[in-house]
This record gives structure tokens, sequence and C-alpha cells, in this order.
């Protein structure tokens, strides 16, 4: 998908404000027995297709109304992504500004995760 100019640049402003991590942080944190939420940002008909095994959703686009329910501790280590880590970063940016201290953005969304080979799950969890 080809972004236009203004989302990209918005985009790069929040990363320089992020941190980032890759899948295999991500890998590593699983299989140490980390504790953290791993939170896919998609619209609802992407998580239903398919995400990252063990993820729970909170679309972008209600993220900001829904994380304190979803996750009151501010100090809880958190995982962001979403289909190539666009939205992932502007929804850490928008996390951070809410006061949430260890959020991080994992670069190369769910596309990275497929391409390294890690677990996959199919519709909406029970």
């Amino acid at each position: 998908m080809k972004h236009n100019p203004g989302f990209l640049k918005l985009v790069d402003q929040a990363r320089a404000r992020v941190k980032e991590c890759t899948v295999a942080d991500v890998q590593r944190r699983m299989v140490h027995g980390e504790k953290f939420y791993f939170v896919d940002v998609r619209e609802d008909h992407e998580f239903a297709k398919d995400h990252a095994k063990g993820a729970c959703h909170l679309g972008k686009g209600i993220i900001e109304r829904d994380i304190e329910t979803m996750i009151p501790e501010k100090q809880a280590a958190i995982v962001l992504y979403c289909g190539g880590g666009f939205r992932s970063v502007l929804a850490a940016d928008a996390l951070q500004q809410l006061g949430y201290t260890n959020v991080l953005s994992m670069d190369g969304g769910i596309k990275a995760w497929k391409e390294a080979g890690c677990p996959l799950e199919c519709g909406q969890p029970a």
C-alpha cells in the first residue's frame, strides 16, 4: 500500500518519540515468559482474518478511548503492532500522551511477523 506524504510525515514525527522493537525482540520476550500486553491495533476485519498468536485486539480507532479499561496500569509493558508498523507508531505515541510509560511499537507489523514464520490465529478471541 502506498501511503500519502502527509501520513508519512505524521508517522515520522511520532516515530521520533516512540520506541520500537523487532519481531525477534517480541519472540524473545515470549520465550522468556515476560509479562506484557501484545496488542493488535488493526481494524476489526483485519484482526478477524488473522493475528499474532496470543495478541489481544484494540483497534487504533478506539484505543485512546478504551485502553484504560483494558490496561489500567500505566507502567505495564505494552507491545503494539499493525499491518506494517505505521499505525502502531501513531497508537504508541497516543498512549504515551495518555501517560503510559512502557509502550513499544513492533517494527514491520504483522507483515514482518508472518515473514518470520511466527504463529498466527484466526477469528475473534473467545
